[in-house]
């Protein structure tokens, strides 16, 4: 019988030698290293046992519900905030060019008034103006117009020609050559 007690306390020491001492060691380890690296051991334990169903304090484990909601609520609409404000602020970047782009088309639609205004008013002068060389030629002789007229370029010829009436076109066309007057004729035609 003394042998079976002796294997009796040697089972003990050996599971009080090899388990439970290396255990209280590493603990001993790990809470040293714990507070080297700032982490309260405590206040963690705690979190991890609210933390567990049925556990921790009912009305502090819905409050946290309540506020991961709302928390994450508040993100979500700090993100729409952010994208509102980026299209508002492209919105007015395309509103800002849309004006200096109606600013420059309202500058280039002044100028070309003047200009098709400048071209009306030399258009009226280039009328006025071939009107009074018709009015000369209709009151020229026929006999001294038609030597100009066959000396001119065929294009201002047929113009001056065709602005003639008809009864001082017919007296030049007959002081000129046969052949000015067949060629005059057939182009004021076409």
């Amino acid at each position: 019988m003394k042998q079976t007690k002796e294997k009796k306390t040697g089972i003990f020491q050996l599971l009080l030698l090899w388990v439970l001492i290396p255990l209280l060691f590493a603990s001993a380890v790990v809470l040293v290293i714990a507070k080297f690296a700032d982490v309260n051991v405590f206040d963690k334990a705690k979190e991890w046992s609210e933390s567990i169903p049925f556990t921790g304090d009912k009305e502090k484990q819905d409050d946290d519900a309540e506020s991961l909601v709302a928390g994450e609520q508040v993100v979500t609409l700090q993100a729409e905030i952010k994208d509102k404000e980026a299209q508002l602020f492209k919105l007015q970047q395309d509103l800002e060019t849309s004006a200096d782009e109606n600013e420059k088309l309202l500058i280039e639609q002044e100028r070309l008034l003047d200009e098709i205004a400048v071209l009306q008013r030399d258009k009226d002068d280039s009328k006025r103006k071939f009107q009074e060389i018709v009015t000369t030629f209709e009151q020229m002789s026929a006999k001294s117009a038609a030597p100009v007229i066959i000396k001119m370029s065929d294009a201002e010829a047929i113009r001056i020609l065709t602005s003639l009436k008809p009864d001082i076109l017919a007296s030049i066309l007959e002081k000129m050559p046969a052949e000015d007057a067949a060629k005059y004729t057939t182009m004021m035609t076409k």
